[in-house]
């Protein structure tokens, strides 16, 4: 029951490509510094899993708060404006309070929605916690667009998003995973023009899509009166 649990959890959690994600093992195995097990071919560029949980035995979540880490860019002053060649800018203090803001509600609304866990805020044998992070936020939109003209963006920004999973009552990560994207126009499209308006909804998109694919793969994990499998 354990691997095959572990099994389930692996490819909700961490997702699946065109092959089946598989958890390395033996002894040329890579472990991380506390002991998780990379997971190969998952959706995530890096993801890591305890080989011997049983993730059947939870069915609450508990939301575990989140960091958030910008690159560090160079203000542009109002006596001047960014260079055309600059891909990277500044963010401001109210755009980075609105990101934390706009991250936390989507992904409290998609907890939410869970159809396998109930959320709670009272640690448990049956009680996961959900730690998130953004790192290495970066903006690709020009703060000082007036005289511009047309601006058309391939990216308005990008962030690395850290998830971890953790038993309540141990504190141990018992899955950690980890992807750099983009907030971008969908596929087919060359480039977006750049407002606050477009901005704003292309990173709630990504956020969205982050959030979704989280909740649903706590969803499809089977519960503990799921029948075992070999």
């Amino acid at each position: 029951m354990k691997k095959f649990s572990l099994a389930i959890a692996v490819v909700v959690l961490a997702g699946c490509s065109s092959s089946n994600p598989t958890i390395q093992t033996g002894e040329d195995a890579e472990i991380s510094f506390d002991g998780l097990h990379r997971v190969d071919n998952a959706r995530f560029a890096s993801s890591w899993a305890d080989p011997d949980i049983d993730f059947s035995r939870y069915n609450k979540v508990m939301p575990g708060g989140a960091e958030y880490e910008f690159r560090a860019v160079r203000k542009t002053g109002q006596a001047g404006r960014a260079r055309s060649s600059d891909t990277e800018f500044w963010i401001s203090d109210e755009d980075r309070e609105r990101l934390q803001e706009e991250t936390s509600a989507i992904f409290a609304e998609e907890l939410q929605n869970s159809t396998r866990f109930e959320v709670t805020d009272t640690r448990g044998d049956d009680v996961i916690i959900i730690r998130g992070a953004l790192h290495d936020i970066v903006s690709r939109v020009p703060p000082d667009m007036v005289g511009r003209g047309e601006v058309y963006l391939s990216s308005v920004g990008e962030a690395t998003l850290i998830i971890e999973v953790i038993d309540s009552m141990s504190n141990e990560v018992i899955f950690r995973a980890a992807e750099r994207r983009a907030a971008e126009p969908g596929q087919g499209t060359m480039g977006m023009r750049s407002t606050s308006v477009s901005t704003w909804a292309e990173v709630r998109r990504l956020i969205r899509r982050w959030a979704r694919t989280l909740r649903e793969g706590l969803d499809s994990i089977p519960g503990a009166d799921a029948p075992a499998a070999e």
